[in-house]
């Protein structure tokens, strides 16, 4: 089981619930070691007296604040504890915003929130379900490791997840930084527009991250495998060249084509529609259910993830809650069938 990075008290109102931070995702990157070109001998860092040039251990290692002209206050880290011991084992919701009021360049790490003991479940779950059906996310300031963070927490399904934020004074203007960004005198062709909609359109899907993975990791493995048996790789094609303002309208017009001839010629769903498969109930109305199997079948892979829920809730499936979406579909698959 993971361990607990921060343990202390969410606190919402006058309800507060003891809770531990943990690490929501982990970092697969193929990692290199340090090597002197010539002798292959690893290179290592140590923390080293700058005066003397002996190495230092850790815990001879305290902080120091540059007053200037090589003068330092040095704080021990139990005095940054002391000035703060409260606030470094509360997460206190200052508010609730909606999630779409917060840009997406405020959110730095996620972790997952989860409570210490079982006596605390039933609180923990009252916070995350009203979350969840309000759409809002309680915004908070916490301490962690002497340091103070600004934090959104907001629901998934089952779990509560905290955002580590960015100040304001952190994120920087656009404006200030790019040269270039469009204007009110930027202007884009109603014609283009509509082509451009109807291409995002075509191209529209499901969110599933499984469908996704780190191919950059693969072609890295590539490389060192072909090195170690002395062959040589073929480099990837470079980008495409930009397109030509004189061109747009008919490349955003082929792209339309390809997109809809990838998909078959299938009419999109519109957004918001829910389809609609056959639950318990319906099973013995109509008296050819069984005809039925093979088109409720094919239409189960075109359902969200919450579709897929809503029915497996209705046809009162186990463990719906603990699956993803591919597994969600093979148990609605082998329940159809089943019936």
């Amino acid at each position: 089981m993971a361990r607990a990075i921060w343990t202390g008290v969410l606190t919402f109102g006058l309800v507060t619930v003891p809770v531990g931070l943990y690490t929501a995702t982990e970092d697969h990157t193929v990692h290199f070691h340090q090597l002197e070109r010539g002798t292959g001998d690893r290179v290592r860092y140590k923390k080293v007296n700058e005066r003397t040039g002996k190495e230092v251990e850790s815990d001879d290692i305290v902080k120091g604040y540059d007053i200037g002209d090589g003068e330092y206050v040095v704080v021990e880290p139990e005095e940054l504890e002391e000035i703060a011991p409260g606030k470094s084992r509360v997460i206190d919701m200052a508010g609730f915003v909606d999630l779409d009021q917060v840009e997406p360049v405020f959110f730095e790490r996620t972790y997952y929130v989860a409570p210490q003991n079982k006596e605390y479940l039933k609180v923990y779950e009252l916070l995350r379900a009203a979350l969840e059906r309000s759409q809002k996310a309680g915004i908070a300031t916490f301490t962690m490791r002497n340091k103070e963070y600004l934090t959104a927490l907001r629901a998934q399904d089952e779990v509560l997840v905290l955002h580590t934020m960015h100040w304001a004074d952190e994120v920087r203007d656009p404006r200030r930084e790019l040269d270039l960004l469009p204007d009110r005198r930027t202007k884009v062709g109603g014609r283009e527009l509509d082509t451009a909609q109807q291409l995002i359109d075509a191209l529209s899907m499901d969110w599933n991250p499984d469908d996704f993975h780190d191919t950059s990791e693969e072609r890295v493995q590539a490389l060192v495998d072909a090195k170690r048996e002395g062959r040589q790789i073929v480099s990837e094609a470079g980008p495409p060249e930009a397109t030509n303002v004189i061109d747009l309208m008919e490349a955003l017009q082929n792209s339309v084509e390809r997109a809809r001839s990838k998909d078959g010629g299938r009419p999109k769903q519109p957004a918001g529609e829910l389809r609609r498969l056959p639950s318990r109930g319906d099973k013995n109305k109509g008296g050819k259910q069984g005809s039925k199997g093979a088109g409720d079948q094919k239409e189960l892979e075109g359902l969200t993830k919450k579709e897929l829920y809503e029915l497996a809730a209705d046809r009162d499936i186990a463990g719906r809650s603990k699956m993803n979406r591919d597994q969600l579909v093979k148990a609605l698959k082998s329940e159809t069938t089943a019936a």
